[in-house]
């Protein structure tokens, strides 16, 4: 049975260079300021410690501090806590998206496309598979970053696959019309809402992130959103929410079935 009603609460975070534990302070303290209850928690990608060459060397086992940390956020809000962060397993370092439940359960997605313009296609193991997470009757697909360039690997399917596009990124501000851009883009053509939370500020080898978090709804268009944050030394470190409506998807759905013509 799906919940009419879903409340989302996106962090754009301007992460403290390789401090999971200020981090962790931050990420606690911004969501006790501004909301009593939400759904879904949301930071940006590698929230705990930036993104950048030391992610492999902080890599943590699969259910380490950082873990223990969503848990307890998960818990403190009976929401699902969202966000990446770089786990060694088998040997192979992943940049893993976690979806968190109060319970402990826990979904995840490896990102499949790793930067290649960076270190991190190098040191970083490309995940392989795609997943649909489910929390309160909503099918999510998560997503990482880079991966929102690559509209076949996001694909929904004729039957609805999933309810909501989530993306976790550190998209440099130099790109950021094309993270508006392709955020709009998969929402219309997956018909789904879209969600994408985005770190702001300036990182430790001087990238300047312009944020531009938004949620957006199955038309393209935003139901909230942070303008580009254009100044590094006064970065808009905020958080935005909104409510998203199952019967108001069902219902664009139903008058216009653009998913019949998938290729």
């Amino acid at each position: 049975m799906i919940q009419e009603k879903l409340n989302i609460a996106l962090y754009q975070q301007d992460i403290v260079w390789e401090d999971p534990q200020a981090n962790y302070r931050k990420v606690k303290q911004a969501f006790e300021s501004a909301i009593d209850h939400t759904d879904i928690l949301v930071v940006p990608e590698t929230f705990s410690t930036g993104f950048g060459d030391h992610m492999a060397r902080q890599a943590e086992e699969p259910k380490g501090p950082t873990f223990e940390f969503a848990l307890s956020m998960a818990k403190r809000y009976d929401a699902l806590f969202v966000g990446t962060w770089t786990v060694k397993e088998n040997g192979i370092v992943y940049n893993r998206l976690h979806l968190v439940r109060p319970d402990g359960n826990y979904d995840y997605y490896d990102k499949g496309h790793t930067f290649r313009m960076s270190s991190e296609a190098s040191q970083i193991g490309r995940g392989t598979r795609r997943i649909t997470a489910e929390w309160r009757g909503w099918r999510i697909r998560p997503a990482v970053c880079y991966d929102l360039r690559f509209p076949i690997w996001l694909r929904n399917t004729t039957d609805w696959d999933y309810d909501i596009l989530l993306v976790c990124a550190n998209w440099p501000g130099s790109r950021y019309e094309a993270w508006r851009t392709l955020l709009r883009a998969r929402a219309i053509e997956n018909l789904s809402y879209a969600i994408g939370c985005n770190r702001v500020g300036r990182d430790s080898t001087g990238i300047d992130y312009a944020g531009c978090s938004a949620i957006i709804d199955y038309k393209g268009l935003p139901i909230n959103e942070i303008p580009p944050s254009l100044d590094a030394a006064n970065p808009y470190d905020r958080i935005i929410t909104a409510e998203l409506s199952a019967d108001k998807l069902a219902t664009f759905r139903q008058h216009w079935p653009f998913n019949l013509d998938f290729d």
